[in-house]
């Protein structure tokens, strides 16, 4: 290879390029985006319905059935599901991977708009959003009052909102948990039937006067004049002198009928914070942003605003997300510093001082250059691409050893500086070039992973792809030209001793044991062989799994009462939950949300909405460690388990993409009885299985409702249709809302008719609603309808268009995922399931089958493209073989590896299988390219694989001790979501070393020809 050559003459140019791309790195990293977690964008829209007092049955048939028809028709969707409440719906489509996220969100856009039309009026949202890891809440901020009321703290909050959102950037800031402000028209309906008039009739002449409708324009001479209408109310007094009816000259207004006031509207959401009544304020960072950056600038915002507030309002911090990104990022370059600490020091107590620094040049260098380059390829510096930087670091230094061990090798034998230099680097060049390109080509499965765990992860192979580049080019430029002016011929004290330790393991064990495998070749491939087999079968006790929890020191509390509970009764057992949660020593701080849940602030973590049965509480907790994190939550679970009131479920937050529930099973029917009875035994079957906690049913939920059924003759005799019957029932229950009310200061207001009891009607309120007959008179609404109650499934759920309800499930501390979802699995199939109902799997089942799924058949293209670079270096179609054979050998290692620790085989254990590959690759290369240059030279193929084998003793244990050491700090600090990864590299190559030193000798004499 000529490169090492061009280098040492252009030494100028070299060192000026450099120092080029150095300066630029250090820029990079000064100026990148920082996050906690990786920030892209997916094609995934979540559509949400408000619409007050509908049942499930009619949100269904109304509004749900109606979207996904319109969603239906676009292309490349990947699914649609849809869960239905009593009031609210929310609908999610998921489009196929490579599908433009902003083209997709503007078609589901104008599919909604383009039915809207066919929806109802009266709904109070329909809300439709972008699903996407970067729109997390980076800050959540509390006001507090106990005296303040609900109008004041909106102000405040609002104010505070605008502030935030004028900060640039700043994608978006909300506010929530405060009812919104309305104008009330609460009709008296006693004095309605008095006077013999109808709330549809108020709710007519009310409508006509609240609209605002263009006229046009008129002409006066040269002049064109806008015509304004007389629309739209003003002001409240004038709302209340709206003519009603008249009669015998005399106007009935409406005031004269009912109360008009400014009032809050009924709450869909109540909060606290650590047990104070608050309104919460939460911001979004723009997409590659800083988020210290933008921490700064929210922070100096919030302390002017907070000088200007009463002492009646008090301010809090709840969510800091800048504070869990310091400390990753912190851990991580911490993991990364003591990771070369090691690295060095196993250089110098090998090597020596002089080659020890020639070869960690590189690693520094490397580190800088590459960051340049990953800030160009579009990533910042978030937790995949540190972790691809560490994984690098046990691989990138590999090239620059065996560069500097070839260089003291020829130093040894006599030959000048420079000539040792030029022919060192020169020897293994193409070797070290053909290993860098197989482990860049190990790691294309997750390059190429099409979904949302490749997206998620795809900047940490990015990382891991460039700095190895970046090494090679170094270890063929940088390290020859220092090389050629550090190297000595002299040995230090310290190389002298580790050298006399090589020779010693060479001669005393290495050399005996590989005579012996070269004599007894079938022996040794049987051994291993064995041994292989054997590590498959434990390989059932590691299980499988996707991604780990979170290291938060926060866990989230679900809690889910009767279905028919009321708001009010819901806050009334939150309120006892916080107390005894309160009680945990290890309790810090408690934000409650009731009717909601908690503003987002974490990627797949996606908050419901106005459901008046369900709160979520984000518990703080003081806890230093995932492990204690873990412990605490099952304090907590066995504190709240069987709770009389409410079902409670308490979890922690959960790496990867989002999902339903670790273990969900979906039944399928157009029939919502057969759906119900299915789940019932699918939910038995799951209640008599160990290590499942956390059951929920969708359709075992059951509402009690009140059902109107008009007497169709008797009605039709009196000229009452159902639709004025169902409006009056609308206007006198829900509020009919019919305009719009802006004050002088220019905001909004809904006007919304109502009866007095609004509030809280009872049973009581059908007595008193009136229907207007044809011939004018009042007529009570029980003369022409039926009312009873009756009982009704709580909780629809689609699944790309067909009924269905999931039954899902946590599993307990301990248990494996994988292995309790297959036991699942084999005890469904063995009920009796009807012809009209089908089940599948879903939750991390299905997750994990699509992401390993893909991540297969990348690695056949990713092995394809080794073996033919391989073909291409040896020119032969055994030798790359040879290489082949010895890579599920060193599987084994990985599977012990996880066994030992206690980890799982992961998506993140499958990356630290890929760095081991190109490690076992890169290793078997040096060997088998130096064994070719021996026999090339006349030497047989048993003399040249000894010679080898012998020579890259020290640099193949070298690259193994390094890789182990920079791996170290990580595998022992990085916690439940890095350790796979690096007990994998670990396991694997404290096993495919000795593998490679015998292994691929041994395969060498039996497949190569004379």
């Amino acid at each position: 290879m000529r490169l090492p050559a061009l280098a040492i003459n252009n030494h100028q140019f070299v060192w000026v390029a450099t120092l080029i791309l150095t300066l630029l790195g250090i820029v990079s990293y000064n100026s990148m985006p920082r996050s906690e977690d990786p920030q892209f964008n997916f094609p995934s829209s979540l559509i949400t319905v408000i619409y007050s007092g509908t049942n499930p049955f009619d949100m269904e048939s109304q509004i749900v059935d109606k979207i996904e028809e319109a969603l239906n028709e676009l292309d490349d969707i990947d699914d649609v599901k849809s869960t239905i409440r009593d009031s609210v719906s929310t609908t999610r489509i998921q489009f196929l991977y490579g599908a433009d996220p902003d083209d997709k969100y503007e078609e589901v856009v104008r599919a909604v708009n383009q039915i809207r039309d066919q929806l109802p009026d009266g709904i109070q949202k329909l809300e439709i959003k972008r699903i996407s890891p970067t729109d997390v809440n980076i800050v959540q901020l509390a006001l507090s009052s106990e005296s303040a009321s609900y109008l004041e703290l909106k102000q405040y909050a609002e104010n505070l909102e605008d502030q935030l959102e004028k900060i640039r950037n700043v994608k978006e800031s909300e506010t929530w948990a405060y009812p919104e402000q309305q104008v009330e028209i609460a009709l008296d309906l006693r004095k309605l039937a008095t006077l013999g008039i109808s709330s549809n009739q108020v709710l007519d002449v009310l409508s006509g006067n609240s609209r605002n409708i263009p006229a046009g324009f008129i002409y006066s001479g040269t002049d064109r004049l806008t015509v304004r209408t007389s629309g739209l109310y003003r002001t409240l007094e004038e709302i209340g002198r709206t003519p009603i009816y008249s009669r015998d000259y005399q106007v009935l207004h409406l005031e004269d009928i009912a109360t008009i006031r400014l009032a809050d509207a009924t709450p869909r959401h109540i909060a606290r914070y650590d047990g104070k009544r608050s309104v919460f304020i939460s911001a979004v960072q723009r997409e590659g942003s800083q988020i210290f950056d933008v921490m700064n600038q929210i922070r100096q915002q919030v302390s002017a605003f907070e000088a200007t507030l009463p002492d009646t309002v008090q301010l809090t911090w709840v969510f800091d997300q800048s504070e869990s990104v310091d400390r990753q990022t912190n851990s991580f370059f911490s993991s990364l510093l003591q990771g070369i600490a090691v690295v060095g020091g196993v250089l110098f107590l090998i090597l020596g001082i002089r080659p020890a620094v020639v070869a960690m040049v590189s690693i520094p260098l490397s580190i800088v250059i590459a960051i340049g380059w990953v800030d160009t390829a579009g990533f910042g510096i978030q937790q995949m691409t540190i972790v691809g930087l560490i994984v690098a670091l046990g691989l990138l230094v590999d090239n620059a050893i065996v560069v500097v061990e070839n260089i003291q090798r020829f130093l040894k034998e006599g030959y000048s500086r420079l000539d040792a230099t030029l022919k060192g680097a020169s020897q293994v060049g193409w070797a070290i070039t053909s290993g860098t390109v197989t482990t860049v080509l190990a790691f294309l499965p997750l390059l190429l992973l099409q979904s949302g765990s490749g997206t998620f992860m795809r900047s940490m192979p990015v990382t891991v792809v460039i700095t190895l580049l970046c090494s090679l080019l170094l270890a063929l430029t940088i390290v020859p030209l220092m090389g050629k002016y550090l190297l000595s011929h002299k040995i230090g004290p310290i190389a002298t001793t580790s050298n006399r330790g090589f020779d010693w393991l060479n001669q005393r064990i290495y050399e005996p044991t590989l005579r012996f495998s070269l004599k007894y070749p079938w022996l040794v491939l049987l051994l291993c062989i064995g041994l292989f087999i054997g590590s498959l079968s434990v390989m059932k006790s590691v299980g499988v799994s996707m991604f780990p929890k979170a290291d938060k020191p926060q866990v989230l509390v679900d809690i889910k009462m009767p279905v028919n509970a009321s708001i009010e009764h819901s806050d009334a057992i939150t309120r006892k939950v916080e107390h005894v949660i309160n009680k945990h020593p290890k309790v810090t701080h408690v934000a409650t949300n009731v009717g909601n849940g908690n503003p987002r602030i974490y990627y797949n973590k996606i908050p419901k909405q106005g459901l008046p049965n369900y709160a979520q509480l984000m518990v703080e907790l003081d806890a230093n460690s995932i492990q204690e994190t873990s412990a605490i939550t099952e304090e907590l679970r066995a504190l709240l388990v069987n709770w009389p009131e409410a079902d409670i479920k308490v979890e922690q937050f959960q790496t990867g993409p989002p999902y339903e529930a670790p273990i969900a099973i979906r039944v399928i029917s157009d029939k919502h009885g057969s759906i119900r009875q299915m789940a019932e035994q699918v939910e038995a079957t799951m209640r008599g299985m160990e290590g499942i906690i956390n059951i929920e049913n969708a359709a075992s939920d059951e509402m009690i409702t009140t059902k109107i059924q008009i007497k169709s003759d008797k009605a039709a005799l009196l000229g009452i249709n159902a639709y004025e019957m169902d409006q009056a029932v609308r206007t006198a229950l829900n509020g009919a809302n019919i305009g719009v009310f802006r004050d002088n200061l220019g905001e909004d207001y809904a006007i919304v008719l109502k009866s007095n009891h609004y509030n809280h009607p009872n049973s009581k309120e059908f007595d008193r609603i009136m229907l207007t007959s044809a011939s004018g008179a009042q007529i009570p609404l029980r003369q022409v309808a039926d009312i009873q109650l009756e009982s009704n499934q709580a909780k629809l759920q689609h699944y790309n268009l067909q009924r269905m309800t999931y039954i899902t499930a946590d599993v307990a501390e301990g248990y494996n995922v994988a292995a309790v979802t297959q036991d699942v699995i084999q005890q469904l199939n063995q009920l009796d399931w009807p012809a009209d109902v089908t089940w599948n799997a879903g939750g991390e089942e299905e997750n994990r089958n699509k992401n390993f799924a893909g991540l297969a058949k990348a690695l056949v293209l990713s092995l394809l493209g080794i073996f033919a670079v391989l073909v291409l270096q040896f020119r032969s179609f055994l030798q790359p073989v040879i290489i082949f054979i010895a890579i599920p050998f060193a599987i084994t290692g990985a599977i012990l590896g996880l066994y030992v620790s206690g980890y799982s085989f992961s998506i993140v254990a499958f990356v630290g299988l890929n760095s081991l590959m190109g490690i076992v690759v890169n290793n078997s290369i040096i060997l088998v390219d130096y064994a070719n240059q021996l026999r090339a030279q006349g030497a047989s193929i048993q003399e040249a694989i000894s010679e080898s084998s012998a020579t890259r003793l020290m640099p193949i244990v070298l690259t193994t001790l390094t890789t182990v050491g920079g791996l170290l700090p990580l595998t022992i600090q990085g916690g439940v979501l890095w350790a796979p990864l690096g007990w994998t590299i670990i396991g694997g190559l404290a096993v495919s070393t000795l593998l490679t030193l015998i292994l691929v000798p041994v395969l060498y004499k039996l497949l190569t020809r004379d």
